[in-house]
């Protein structure tokens, strides 16, 4: 098994694409830890990994959870190899519309939160030789109407990424970024768009990606499991996109749905 014995910290573990990594590092041999606040989803989680893999349920906010999520990992396992930053939220908005307090929070979550846990992590993975994975998006790459926080947060995060992995490079610590473009998780929902229109988002995603199609969570995983294994042991600073070629397509600007 390709993680086997490694102690691997994923937040947003509650759902989406974090539960699948998780539920794949368990299955490659790994000890997971799994960062969410929705506990009860976490319990589902837990539950879903192989009955041989050991785990550990943190149930804690992101943004000011950063030392305990350390400190109880290594009270636990010992050590840290493996840090994947998951969790994000999504708010829609223009210039116009977004509220600061909205701005603010997406920030505070999809990138603040990411800082701190990850200067915290450092001497950790110095140690193990260990890397870390962030999950931005293909809005890091390109820019969507209506999605102002959010684009500028994983812009963000993918700089961070690079900048995080020349900083870390000479303590033998890699950082990279996978960026997906639309995967099938519950972060639409969460963010107000009712049944209906989320089933017409899905359905467009036909044409948005040159693929034909949406992306699935265990897509997304696989590259991020790619990124946090020996198989790419010579990549740092490099950000992933896994979108479906959705990024080579016309400019969104033609269509002013979000993403």
């Amino acid at each position: 098994m390709k993680f086997l014995n490694k102690i691997a910290i994923v937040t947003g573990a509650s759902s989406g694409i974090g539960a699948c990594v998780a539920q794949q590092f368990a299955f490659e041999g790994a000890k997971v830890v799994l960062v969410g606040r929705n506990t009860s989803n976490l319990k589902e989680v837990q539950k879903s990994l192989p009955s041989a893999a050991e785990s550990l349920i943190l149930s804690a906010d992101i943004r000011d959870g950063d030392t305990a999520i350390v400190n109880r990992t290594i009270e636990r396992f010992g050590h840290i190899d493996i840090l994947v930053n998951s969790a994000g939220i999504l708010k829609s908005g223009t210039i116009e519309s977004t509220k600061v307090e909205d701005f603010d929070e997406v920030l505070d979550v999809n990138l603040r939160s990411i800082f701190k846990l990850t200067q915290r992590v450092i001497p950790h993975l110095e140690k193990t030789k260990g890397n870390i994975v962030n999950v931005s998006s293909i809005t890091g790459y390109r820019s969507f109407p209506n999605a102002l926080s959010y684009c500028v947060s994983k812009s963000a995060l993918d700089q961070f990424t690079r900048c995080t992995a020349l900083d870390l490079a000479p303590k033998g610590i890699r950082v990279n970024c996978v960026s997906p473009g639309t995967v099938t998780t519950n972060i639409h929902q969460r963010s107000g768009m009712n049944e209906q229109q989320y089933a017409a988002y899905i359905e467009k995603g036909k044409v948005t990606h040159a693929l034909g199609r949406v992306g699935h969570v265990s897509e997304i995983a696989n590259a991020i499991l790619f990124l946090a294994g020996d198989s790419a042991s010579f990549v740092t600073g490099c950000i992933l996109l896994v979108d479906g070629g959705k990024h080579n397509l016309v400019s969104p600007v033609d269509d002013p749905s979000i993403m």
